[in-house]
């Protein structure tokens, strides 16, 4: 039996955004500089930024979309809330950081910008400097890139790296019978959202198994776990819960992506792949009223008409 579907909304909110193209010799070396360089980026509540990978591209992955060294490639976002302070600066330092620590040190990677836009960062020049005077500028399979010597060989980096606005905070919830059931319902939902371009999942294998609220009763914390919705709670919250009888685990997925448009399209791909899976009674999403964000994704897509198809 299918899964009911909330008539309801994800509350998502703006950011600004980057997406790189990350190459490597293998697909075992691009994953370890994806899997460093997205580490501790799945949610911006403790994080600079909130990261993923969007596709693997090139040989070995969607073929379509060429690398421009040939090579097996990944292409990555890096998010930062629009609201934030400086963001803007705060977008180049979890860039050069996460770049120069995560990409330039693993063996065999460049990296390339995919965002044509203007204002831009300088990227390219500032992780250059680690080449001690010895770094060059060179023109590369087309592109104006920076060379820098390392022993183990040479890191191509493009010049410059651009940013707009996306969209973080799309979410799903799957309430199932067992924590088996709803990871597993959840896992299809990753599955779903890879084939929609331009979307990442941020969290651990693209699943939150640890929802928040805005809140908390202790001062210092501005999140907390969302205990309304903690299935072992239930008894001790009493009218409080609003965990349904029978549903033991709420795994979520958190969407991220380029445009509304393109989360719209991923949170609809994920609701098929998923509403009839074993053991999944509702999906539902997290929203605040409109108090964290002005960009909503209806799960009923008659609800969102200028997106539904």
């Amino acid at each position: 039996m299918a899964a009911i579907v909330d008539d309801t909304y994800a509350e998502a909110f703006r950011s600004i955004y980057a997406e790189v193209l990350i190459t490597a010799r293998d697909r075992t070396w691009l994953e370890h500089a994806c899997h460093a360089a997205t580490g501790h980026a799945s949610s911006s509540i403790f994080c600079d930024c909130e990261a993923g990978v969007d596709r693997f591209v090139g040989p070995g992955g969607d073929e379509s979309f060429p690398t421009p060294d040939g090579r097996p490639g990944a292409i990555v976002q890096f998010h930062v809330p629009r609201f934030k302070k400086d963001r803007e600066k705060l977008l180049e330092k979890v860039l050069l950081h996460r770049i120069s620590q995560n990409v330039l040190t693993c063996p065999t990677t460049a990296c390339f910008n995919l965002l044509d836009t203007d204002p831009y960062f300088k990227l390219g020049r500032k992780l250059a400097f680690f080449g001690d005077g010895y770094q060059q500028r060179d023109e590369r399979y087309g592109r104006k890139v920076w060379v820098i010597p390392t022993m183990g060989g040479e890191f191509l980096i493009d010049r410059r790296f651009g940013y707009k606005d996306g969209i973080m905070g799309g979410n799903l919830w799957f309430f199932a019978d067992s924590v088996d059931s709803s990871l597993a319902a959840a896992e299809l939902g990753v599955k779903a959202l890879e084939t929609v371009p331009g979307t990442i999942a941020p969290f651990p294998g693209g699943i939150a198994a640890s929802g928040s609220k805005a809140g908390s009763a202790y001062s210092f914390m501005f999140a907390s776990t969302n205990h309304p919705f903690c299935p072992t709670l239930r008894t001790k919250l009493g009218s409080v819960s609003q965990v349904p009888d029978g549903v033991q685990s709420i795994m979520e997925i958190i969407i991220n992506g380029r445009d509304l448009k393109t989360v719209f399209d991923a949170t609809h791909a994920v609701i098929r792949a998923t509403v009839e899976a074993p053991g999944l009674s509702r999906i539902s999403a997290g929203n605040y009223g409109g108090r964290l964000g002005k960009s909503f994704v209806y799960l009923h897509a008659d609800r969102q008409p200028e997106f539904a198809k």
